[in-house]
């Protein structure tokens, strides 16, 4: 992790898949996860020392959020670490004002400050950049993190927030084995010559990485993670076959295991969903996994030779 921020642990904790609404678990993911049923995946990511966790207002219009903040109630704040967003395109629910977003993110989370703010999406990096300095001036927010944004519009970031003393502290874009943009176009490497921290999400790739599915059991018919692997599913069951086989060198390691494993092992801090309380001995187990050289080198050329596009919809070009 950066000196800026070595208090926070190896990985993130997800919860775009919690609550309902717009833009929710319910939607997005097909679930309908309450306050009952996390209390225990909390609990036990605590006892882990698994205390960072990532939510957002676009996630149900604040119903994530709402969740999150009413189960850390009974902790102290000093114990746990909260990165939540100011998304551009949610911002007209707030007048366009990124301020009145975060007041309202505050209250759900019960808190008074937020320890990392990102800029969801790279709408205008001219004009919501500065809008952070003076949320970062009152302390209601400790660092600033851009996301989906390319090299080009985090540099600018940087430029922007270093005329008042201030940096880009984080970067969370999509990285998996499956998609390295952001290492190919040199983000990756940026953000490791600046002591920027990168934050990974979809390592998993919504389930491909996992060992779930291979050509005996193939994705959800009719859902686009389907169209999208299906195709390919012999080879993707090579990769993971060799993830399987790594991981029995590593006390039986899961597939979701090496896959988390080789983003920390890139140098990154990647944010894993959990929605069980069984999802948190396995993200511990991984923050020990130290893969070789050829182990990393193996995996990427099979990752390759699935030939697989495995950009997102709403993601633009990061060059």
């Amino acid at each position: 992790m950066t000196k800026e921020l070595a208090n926070f642990p190896k990985i993130a904790l997800g919860t775009w898949s919690w609550g309902t609404g717009d833009i929710g678990g319910d939607q997005v993911f097909g679930n309908h996860l309450g306050e009952a049923e996390l209390k225990s995946v909390v609990s036990t990511a605590m006892k882990a020392g698994l205390n960072l966790w990532d939510t957002a207002y676009a996630y149900g219009r604040g119903s994530s959020e709402t969740i999150l903040g009413n189960l850390l109630k009974d902790y102290d704040r000093k114990d746990y670490l909260l990165s939540t967003k100011f998304t551009p395109v949610r911002a007209v629910d707030f007048d366009y004002k990124p301020e009145a977003m975060l007041d309202s993110s505050l209250d759900r989370l019960h808190t008074d400050y937020i320890d990392m703010y990102w800029i969801h999406n790279s709408d205008d990096v001219e004009r919501w950049t500065p809008e952070m300095i003076p949320l970062l001036k009152s302390g209601k927010i400790k660092h600033v993190g851009v996301s989906n944004h390319s090299l080009a519009q985090i540099k600018r970031a940087n430029e922007i927030l270093g005329k008042e003393g201030f940096r880009v502290s984080a970067v969370q874009n999509h990285y998996s084995l499956l998609f390295r943009d952001s290492e190919e176009t040199g983000v990756l490497d940026y953000c490791k010559q600046n002591d920027i921290a990168f934050f990974p999400y979809m390592i998993l790739e919504q389930g491909a990485l996992t060992g779930k599915y291979n050509t005996k059991h193939p994705l959800p018919k009719g859902s686009r993670r389907a169209a999208t692997y299906d195709p390919i599913l012999p080879k993707l069951e090579q990769l993971t076959d060799t993830m399987t086989e790594i991981g029995k060198k590593y006390d039986n390691a899961t597939v979701s295991d090496i896959a988390t494993a080789w983003a920390i092992n890139k140098g990154s801090l990647p944010i894993i969903g959990v929605t069980k309380p069984d999802y948190i001995a396995g993200n511990v187990h991984a923050m020990n996994i130290q893969l070789s050289d050829d182990e990393i080198k193996e995996l990427e050329q099979l990752a390759d030779a699935t030939g697989i596009n495995a950009k997102a919809s709403w993601e633009k070009p990061i060059k």
